[in-house]
């Protein structure tokens, strides 16, 4: 199963817009965001996804209810607070914002994951801890690192590389 992974989306419409078409091109399954979103207006553009998305809450997204509110507008999104639990064809993977660090070494580190995917530092990660990947997709927005990236993680392979978008 081939799954796109988004992060730190900072209302930035445009390189959204690109992360879906990129997305939808490669044709995955599901998508996971790890969260800041930041505003509730950015959420309709995710209905443009031909796969379904799970999201969680990140440190700087504002209203959370009207988050949540916008997710359920979108029939394939779904938004599942600080934390989730996903299992794709029996890959376990855990899904958080990353900025609670005690909670994803953790998680790393206990080998009850087959992923564990996160966001927050918007530095682009993909590695293994013992058997569990550990993706962090950077920063669609682009604004700390100056580039806009996205992640897609083949569940056969067991991998995860990172793609780089055009600003």
């Amino acid at each position: 199963m081939l799954i796109g992974i988004i992060s730190d989306t900072h209302d930035n419409l445009p390189m959204i817009e690109k992360a879906i078409k990129r997305l939808n091109k490669e044709n995955v399954a599901l998508v996971l965001h790890a969260g800041d979103y930041v505003s509730p207006f950015v959420i309709p553009k995710f209905k443009a996804l031909n796969a379904k998305l799970i999201g969680v809450l990140g440190n700087n997204d504002g209203d959370h209810e009207f988050l949540k509110k916008r997710f359920s507008e979108c029939p394939k999104c779904e938004v599942r607070g600080r934390f989730a639990e996903i299992i794709a064809e029996g890959f376990k993977i855990a899904l958080l914002h990353g900025d609670e660090t005690e909670l994803l070494k953790a998680l790393s580190n206990c080998g009850g994951f087959d992923a564990v995917v996160h966001g927050h530092s918007h530095a682009k990660v993909s590695r293994k801890n013992g058997k569990t990947l550990i993706v962090n997709p950077g920063e669609v927005c682009g604004y700390l690192s100056g580039k806009a990236t996205i992640a897609l993680l083949d569940t056969a392979k067991r991998d995860a590389k990172i793609v780089e978008l055009e600003l």
